[in-house]
């Protein structure tokens, strides 16, 4: 089974946990197999492999998610960057060239693409596995696969098939409609559209070289930014007659809000919290190091990340998006490839952050032009490089790193380490890199 998974989107809707560069997908809230937590996207990849451990899973996202996506599922996972944002049709052309030219994958064998966080039961994938056979054998050019409604949504499209079999022919399709039009849209047999799509890979690139004249993959990455912004319902499926839907009835949830998020949490509360016996119907995610306590409260949802707060009665979470639009503020935690950053104290010619570094991995070999860094190890054992020269790097260890100074650290168990920035003008911009891989190997982005 061949998957392409859309990463996309900031996620606003659930600040402060998300941000521009850290998603929904990547919340750690969902109880795992093993008791620790889990995000979106480590639980459908677990579903995924548990329905087809040999299945090609290709995550189709931007750059700003890349250092996420590894960090949560490992090196080995396959990614398909987008230079920038184009939409669903061009990102699923990217991703199929990428799976042609670089993972050998042949036109004739089935390709699903589903987005990468609904909240759904490995049943979900059992139907993309039936639907991709389907593809492979039918006589169809495209699958889908429509949601049963369990009420009139009016946020989502729907899909209207000639019969109430399991597998229909697709009639026509309708836009996201009123609450009046959706529940006469119920009654005729309609499903949601959950953006699911399932084609034989060299139909779609057939589709992707008569829509955009490019030669390959290369080729195609290189004029990304030129191409036109289209979703892939507009370019792809209302265009396409031969299509065939198939039902599903198990448990899917867009769990775009707080609201949605708290039905599927399994637990009240993540992190350190206490709630008092007269609390009811309150969640409460709290990534901080303080901790937090609730009396008395009723249908609220608390949030507390290094990013803000959030106390909102639930129903009134879903119109958080407005009121986000306004804070401007620099990213205060991300996870990257070779661990995560907290930034810890801002000042106007200082930044202090808290940097947590996985075992084996390191930092790019860099320099500033601009700024002085003092690191100070907390915990853990690794090897800096200061211009070239080899230091052991342990807990009380303290490193001073004048403006234009070459530095890096490799870890050699897991370690902490508190960076303070001091300059005029701090930016992500002031960073020069350089190669340290044939002594130290590849750098952990």
């Amino acid at each position: 089974m061949h998957i392409i998974l859309l990463s996309g989107g900031s996620g606003k809707r659930l600040w402060p946990l998300s941000n521009d560069i850290r998603s929904k997908q990547f919340i750690k809230i969902f109880p795992g197999p093993e008791g620790e937590y889990e995000s979106m996207v480590q639980r459908i990849y677990r579903q995924i492999r548990s329905v087809d451990p040999d299945a090609t899973v290709t995550i189709a996202t931007s750059r700003s998610q890349v250092s996420a996506i590894h960090n949560q599922l490992g090196d080995q996972v396959s990614v398909c960057v987008e230079p920038c944002r184009r939409d669903t049709f061009p990102a699923i052309a990217l991703a199929c060239a990428y799976l042609q030219e670089i993972k050998n994958v042949d036109a004739d064998e089935a390709v699903a693409v589903c987005p990468v966080d609904p909240y759904v039961d490995t049943e979900y994938f059992e139907a993309i596995r039936d639907l991709t056979q389907q593809a492979e054998h039918g006589a169809a050019k495209l699958y889908l696969m429509g949601i049963e409604p369990t009420y009139p949504s009016e946020k989502y499209g729907y899909i209207m098939p000639e019969t109430t079999q399991a597998v229909s022919r697709v009639s026509a399709f309708r836009e996201k409609p009123g609450r009046e039009e959706a529940q006469a849209y119920i009654r005729q047999g309609a499903l949601w559209n959950g953006g699911v799509f399932v084609f034989r890979l060299g139909y779609l690139l057939e589709k992707s070289h008569a829509l955009i004249d490019y030669a390959d993959y290369a080729d195609l990455y290189a004029r990304y930014e030129e191409l036109n912004k289209i979703s892939f319902d507009y370019a792809v499926v209302e265009k396409e007659p031969d299509i065939q839907v198939m039902r599903f009835h198990g448990r899917w949830m867009d769990l775009g809000t707080w609201n949605t998020l708290t039905e599927v949490m399994g637990e009240t509360s993540v992190g350190n919290v206490r709630m008092n016996d007269n609390c009811e119907n309150v969640h409460v995610i709290n990534e901080l190091s303080v901790p937090i306590l609730c009396m008395g409260l009723k249908n609220i949802v608390v949030a507390a990340s290094p990013e803000g707060m959030l106390v909102s009665d639930k129903e009134q979470s879903s119109y958080i998006k407005p009121y986000v639009d306004d804070i401007h503020q620099q990213v205060m935690f991300a996870e990257k490839s070779w661990g995560s950053f907290t930034v810890l104290d801002v000042e106007d010619e200082s930044l202090t952050i808290k940097v947590t570094l996985l075992p084996g991995h390191r930092l790019h070999y860099h320099s500033h032009a601009h700024r002085d860094e003092t690191w100070t190890v907390v915990s853990g054992e690794g090897i800096a490089v200061v211009d070239d020269a080899e230091i052991v790097a342990r807990a009380g260890t303290v490193l001073r790193l004048p403006a234009g100074c070459r530095h890096t650290v490799i870890a050699r168990t897991g370690m902490t380490l508190i960076e303070v920035q001091m300059g005029k003008g701090i930016s992500v911009e002031d960073k020069l890199k350089y190669s340290l891989e044939a002594k130290y190997g590849k750098h952990r982005s």
